[in-house]
């Protein structure tokens, strides 16, 4: 007959420093289909360098045309740089995924790639909230616009935008690296993901959810309460205007706003305004790419499709003599 001598306290402390540390995750990625996973490579891999031109172009375009040193250009420069940053993050380990199957991920990678992806997105949200304040300015307040989108105001609103999102980055990224990992090390995404950080987890997670939601509350939901407002204002100013050919040409100018509003809230408001510790499926998977890759390589083509000033733009760097052609297109327009 023995005694046991160890309180359930020390007993637990025992249990808890045996257990290893998680050192990796195992990604699974999209598909577990070798067929499926080829034919899935070569579409993202495709659509990964098509969003880099893309954008590249834009940012190229912005930079080297005076006529395109205006407010709206210079969002839309940032927002490109930030898309190639954004694809660049998470397109590789989904491309890895597709070609070699689920694979291993160092903790030190998983967590690094984690904190630029917040860093980004939070990010965009801004950058996305101050192009509609911007389109706001121009409607609503025409007459005001060059002074209160001065180029001060511009670079401020920008600034500010990155400097939120690595702010909340280094919050959120701290709190979950800080949490205890013992197995499974299974991540049912394609890149690290807070969910289902935070569903592997082997310690109590409360305070990171509770960081996590409110997180996502302020960014994503604040800044998208700035977007409707302010398209809100442009709509009831529209309603307003005498000319029918003014409404349309005003609402030419927000819709290509719109719809990439439209289809990155909608992915990451489902995705993250929710608490953290849920369990992954492929519907989740399936919206991740949405918004990490879809989204990114249709923004530019959207933004872009029917604006005069970048198409001449574009026309006279591919032909550069026909420059006074394309200055003359503007003037008329």
């Amino acid at each position: 007959m023995s005694i046991n001598l160890v309180s359930p306290q020390t007993e637990r402390s025992l249990e808890l420093g045996n257990v290893t540390r998680v050192q990796e995750f195992i990604l699974l990625g999209l598909s577990t289909s070798p067929e499926t996973r080829e034919v899935l490579f070569v579409v993202f891999l495709t659509l990964y360098l098509l969003t880099l031109l893309e954008n590249a172009l834009i940012v190229f375009l912005v930079c080297s045309h005076a006529e395109l040193h205006k407010p709206m250009y210079f969002f839309l420069g940032n927002l490109s740089c930030l898309e190639m940053c954004y694809v660049s993050v998470t397109m590789p380990s989904l491309l890895v995924g597709l070609w070699v199957g689920p694979y291993h991920v160092p903790f030190t990678a998983c967590m690094t790639q984690l904190f630029f992806f917040i860093v980004l997105i939070c990010t965009e949200c801004t950058l996305l909230a101050s192009m509609a304040y911007d389109r706001y300015v121009a409607i609503c307040r025409p007459l005001h616009y060059l002074l209160l989108m001065r180029p001060q105001v511009c670079q401020g609103l920008a600034g500010t935008s990155w400097l939120g999102g690595l702010l909340v980055s280094v919050v959120k990224t701290t709190c979950i690296a800080s949490l205890s990992y013992c197995g499974p090390n299974v991540l049912n995404q394609f890149f690290c993901d807070v969910s289902p950080l935070l569903n592997l987890s082997c310690t109590h997670v409360a305070l990171t959810e509770l960081v996590d939601f409110l997180s996502a509350i302020v960014i994503f939901c604040g800044t998208l309460l700035v977007a409707l407002a302010s398209y809100s204002a442009i709509g009831v100013t529209v309603l307003r205007m005498p000319s029918a050919a003014a409404r349309r040409k005003a609402f030419s100018t927000c819709a290509s706003h719109l719809v990439v509003l439209g289809i990155f809230y909608s992915a990451a408001l489902f995705m993250y305004s929710r608490p953290g510790r849920v369990e992954p499926t492929d519907l989740h998977k399936v919206l991740s790419v949405l918004y990490t890759a879809v989204t990114p390589a249709c923004s530019p083509v959207v933004y872009c499709l029917r604006n005069r000033e970048v198409h001449a733009a574009l026309r006279r760097a591919l032909h550069p003599r026909k420059g006074s052609s394309a200055i003359s297109d503007i003037s008329r327009s």
